[in-house]
């Protein structure tokens, strides 16, 4: 009996085991450790009722923040289904799910889309009379779609041009451009710098379309080698590099009534970024941010929409290293006449109060809170509300600022990663947070009242399945004394203080990013916690240069990119080599794009430090990387040699000491492959051996399955290298 007894529960033990990760897990295991969430949440306008998925995606459920009662079916994706298929006879018409992209227009009124083999159809769907009471549909041969407001009429893009359907079905070719270099409509103008995602704007009458025309027919082809061919063939991309020549780009007006273009008279140089389009509420004027190719002086121009001419220069904006508009404006639903700016001129992203004749109205900026995300205007309009950066960058928290008063509230509390929803009505916050150790909190926060009540407590997805990592933060101090830095150190699961382990130390380290932030994981990537729980110190760090932190810790790189970043780093591996259980002589560091820079930096200017390292798609000399964010913090080659010089890897390979893996996409066009060959070209001369893969059909990143290889490769490079194989 006790022998049976001990078997039972051994079993039972090895059932609830728990593991490591596997290698496939670093990139599939995300979505098989999902944390508890509900999907799609959104306020019903002008109710306390909040609607969402559940578990299963099938069913839109609501709930209300004020009664008892739990949650009830508003709609099922199976009777939306059979309702979209009576009002599309003849169509197939098939849902895996309920569609995750809905939202309210009214309080008994959504909108979502449903694209079938052929077609993507636009639907308002009455919840009240459950019927749809509006759609239109447009091809799914047209990408970059653009709807009217009124769903009168869809814009799309067929390979370079523009065309238009209406509600009939009735298509206009509005261009018919066959130059090879000619484009239209494309959200790829300005390679997607400065916030753009689109290409065509509707104006509010639903009448008049703004798009880009974008003409790279002087910008140098550069030859991505396809391999599946027989015989290889070349793929040409416009590529402008850093001091060469750049597209020139203008914006045209397309009157669906009368069927005219007009071109905005941007005036010259050609040579310009066209930022920040917007139409006037009332349609008759465009509002455009123009940007000179030095990326220094914005001026926020205004056109009118009947003739494209100048009008005026509501505002202009200097600065010594760059400015960089990265959105629209959003004009105030209570006066037509103002709008919201949002910019980094006092020293933090933050948000500003114009009227239209250019007059500043109220400055919006909250102490040294940076504006992370817009999120809209209050019922009334009498207020905004924005995610803020707080607690060293760590932090994303609600702020509501009064456009009257200027005065500013925090609406959520708990340290972490917030992302809320106040109601129509400003009674309540629908706030889902997550922290370093929270995987998901969803409340809702009665403002009035103070009080909350709580949703949905997720739990930890690894428990009883992997070997949960333990994760710290840990504060740093800049190399120039003034900023504090902060960095994130994943242990080994069997961690023992009393031991030594080897160290991976991943970093990106460039602009607009941040590894470290205080939601669940602290930010960290699978790969992290596998490499950890191979035994390894796995420690990131966000340095001088990269999110969140304002301008001036943003700017300290300018025109010597790697420079203020690679002595911050330092102060990181400083602090590992300080810990005893850190095998100083077992040190490898990894890095992807900016990161793959600095990987290659490091080993080149500090080859002391790290025994191994791993440089994925690397710049290797800013002069081949492309004009739009190179010139932004390099300026060009011309402008700054001693810049460029300083910075090149090309000619310092000689430095090199310990074992270099450099990994490529072969039809990169973001990191083009020259970066790479010119480094190993500089091995070769210098009589240093380095390691090389390229993934032949991969660009920049490298996804799927063949990035289940990638990390292999990677983990088994750090194991030979660190463990005495190499």
């Amino acid at each position: 009996m006790k022998k049976l007894l001990f078997l039972f529960l051994l079993l039972s033990s090895n059932a609830f085991a728990q593991r490591n990760l596997n290698i496939e897990e670093t990139v599939f295991g995300p979505r098989t450790y999902a944390v508890q969430n509900l999907l799609s949440t959104a306020w019903i306008p002008e109710s306390n009722t909040f609607t969402y998925l559940d578990a299963t995606y099938q069913n839109l459920m609501q709930r209300s923040a004020t009664s008892s009662w739990k949650e009830e079916v508003l709609i099922s994706k199976a009777d939306l289904e059979k309702i979209l298929k009576e009002k599309f006879s003849g169509k197939e018409i098939s849902l895996r799910i309920f569609p995750y992209d809905y939202n309210w227009l009214d309080k008994q009124t959504i909108k979502f889309t449903v694209e079938t083999e052929e077609s993507t159809y636009y639907v308002h769907y009455a919840t009240d009379t459950k019927t749809i009471s509006n759609f239109i549909e447009a091809t799914n041969k047209g990408t970059n779609q653009e709807l009217t407001s009124d769903y009168s009429k869809v814009a799309y893009l067929v390979g370079q041009n523009i065309s238009i359907v209406d509600k009939q079905g009735q298509v206009t070719e509005v261009t018919s451009d066959t130059i090879d270099g000619i484009v239209n409509g494309s959200d790829y103008t300005h390679r997607q710098e400065f916030g753009i995602n689109k290409g065509m704007w509707w104006n509010e009458q639903n009448d008049k379309l703004v798009y880009y025309r974008k003409d790279e027919t002087m910008v140098t082809n550069y030859p991505l080698i396809q391999w599946e061919e027989r015989v290889a063939t070349v793929k040409n991309v416009r590529y402008p590099m850093a001091g060469m020549k750049s597209e020139e780009v203008t914006l045209v007006i397309y009157d669906t009534k009368t069927k005219q273009k007009i071109t905005l008279q941007t005036g010259e140089p050609k040579e310009q970024y066209l930022t920040a389009v917007n139409w006037d509420p009332s349609g008759e004027f465009i509002y455009v941010g123009v940007l000179n190719r030095e990326q220094n002086h914005l001026k926020l121009n205004q056109y009118a929409a009947k003739d494209g001419s100048f009008v005026k220069t509501l505002f202009e904006e200097k600065s010594t290293t760059w400015v960089e508009p990265q959105h629209p404006l959003v004009f105030s639903p209570k006066n037509k006449n103002e709008f919201i700016y949002q910019s980094d001129r006092d020293g933090f992203n933050q948000l500003y109060l114009f009227n239209t004749d250019g007059k500043l109205l109220k400055s919006l900026g909250f102490e040294q809170t940076v504006v992370s995300d817009f999120i809209g205007f209050t019922a009334k309009g009498e207020s905004v509300l924005y995610s803020g950066v707080t607690n060293n960058g760590l932090d994303r928290q609600l702020f509501e600022v009064n456009l009257k008063t200027a005065k500013t509230k925090q609406l959520t509390k708990d340290s972490g990663t917030h992302s809320a929803k106040l109601n129509t009505t400003g009674t309540y916050i629908l706030d889902q947070y997550s922290n370093l150790t929270t995987p998901n909190n969803i409340q809702v926060l009665d403002v009035k009242k103070g009080t909350s009540t709580e949703i949905l407590k997720a739990g930890n997805p690894f428990v009883g399945k992997i070997n949960n990592p333990k994760i710290e933060f840990v504060e740093l101090q800049s190399a120039d004394g003034v900023t504090p830095l902060t960095g994130r150190i994943i242990y080994p699961s069997d961690f023992d203080p009393n031991k030594t382990y080897p160290v991976m130390y991943y970093l990106y380290g460039g602009s607009h990013s941040q590894l470290v932030t205080n939601r669940w994981l602290g930010g960290a990537g699978y790969f992290d916690i596998y490499m950890a729980q191979q035994g390894y110190i796995v420690f990131s760090m966000d340095n001088r240069g990269t999110d969140a932190r304002g301008k001036a810790f943003a700017s300290a790189t300018h025109r010597q990119l790697g420079q203020a970043e690679m002595q911050d780093q330092l102060k990181g591996i400083d602090f590992l080599k300080s810990k005893s259980f850190v095998d100083q002589s077992k040190m490898g560091i990894f890095g992807w794009s900016f990161g793959g820079f600095m990987t290659t930096s490091f080993m080149v200017h500090h080859p002391d430090i790290f025994k191994v390292a791993v440089a994925g798609g690397p710049v290797i000399d800013w002069k081949y990387y492309e004009v739009m964010y190179g010139e932004r913090y390099m300026d060009t080659p011309q402008e700054n040699p001693e810049g460029y010089k300083l910075t090149s890897l090309e000619d310092k390979a000689d430095k090199l000491k310990g074992r270099l893996l450099i990994i490529h996409g072969a039809q990169d066009p973001v990191v083009v492959q020259q970066n790479s060959m010119q480094f190993i070209q500089g091995a070769i001369k210098a009589g240093k051996q380095v390691d090389y893969f390229l993934y032949p059909s991969h660009e920049h990143n490298v996804s799927g399955k063949e990035r289940v290889h990638m990390y292999q490769k990677i983990a088994d490079y750090f194991g030979d290298a660190l463990r005495g194989k190499l």
